[in-house]
């Protein structure tokens, strides 16, 4: 008799987590557009009234403008990290698994936070995130290799760059910039396949795109 009275309770706990998850993602992803449009001087204030939250709430949610920054790039090197692995098991051959991944990188907002390089300590759980993410990229570029799609000297680094130049702001409105993203990666994509020209100097080696975030710090 007991089973049943607890099945409201749970619903409850259930809808509430679910709620604070979608409210998450609403300061998130307003707060990605403020940084995006203003930079990382943005007021706390801008993000959020563009969340339609109080200032109280924001904090609750994150104490300072770097935790808030950091979980904006732990959620994009999640995604970019989800993205590899999900092209690895999908896709029938290395191109398209290559092709695939910097596509959906792109649309879920990768390259977004390169920008802020620098300008805040880093943690270990992004450094591990990175290192992982990096491995996934590799496999990728090696399956494509393999099968001689790939232009040879292209390296994880370029394709972290090619996803941070990508995101260009453009003063339009925001579908109009996502379809000049996409034809832009198309031009980009092209310029990785196999041919003969040699590329002019080497890649950005994995040390060199680390060196800009600096060493991690105290979160």
């Amino acid at each position: 008799m007991s089973a049943p009275e607890t099945l409201p309770a749970a619903h409850a706990q259930g809808g509430r987590k679910a709620e604070a998850e979608r409210n998450d993602r609403t300061v998130l992803n307003a707060a990605r557009e403020v940084f995006f449009e203003l930079g990382y001087d943005a007021p706390m204030s801008v993000i959020a009234e563009r969340a339609g939250v109080g200032m109280g709430s924001l904090y609750r949610r994150y104490r300072s403008k770097e935790e808030l920054v950091r979980r904006l790039c732990t959620v994009a090197m999640e995604g970019t990290l989800q993205a590899a692995e999900r092209a690895l098991a999908a896709e029938p051959d290395g191109w398209s698994a290559l092709t695939r991944f910097m596509r959906e990188s792109l649309t879920c907002g990768a390259g977004a936070m390169g920008r802020f390089a620098g300008a805040f300590p880093v943690t270990e759980e992004m450094v591990r995130l990175s290192e992982r993410g990096a491995d996934a990229m590799q496999a990728l570029l090696d399956r494509a290799a393999a099968e001689g799609s790939l232009r040879p000297g292209v390296v994880t680094g370029d394709l972290v760059l090619i996803l941070e130049i990508l995101r260009t702001r453009f003063k339009t409105t925001p579908e109009r910039a996502d379809e000049l993203r996409l034809r832009y990666l198309a031009v980009l994509l092209d310029g990785l396949r196999h041919h003969g020209d040699p590329l002019p100097a080497p890649g950005p080696t994995w040390t060199e795109i680390g060196e800009r975030w600096g060493p991690p710090g105290d979160a």
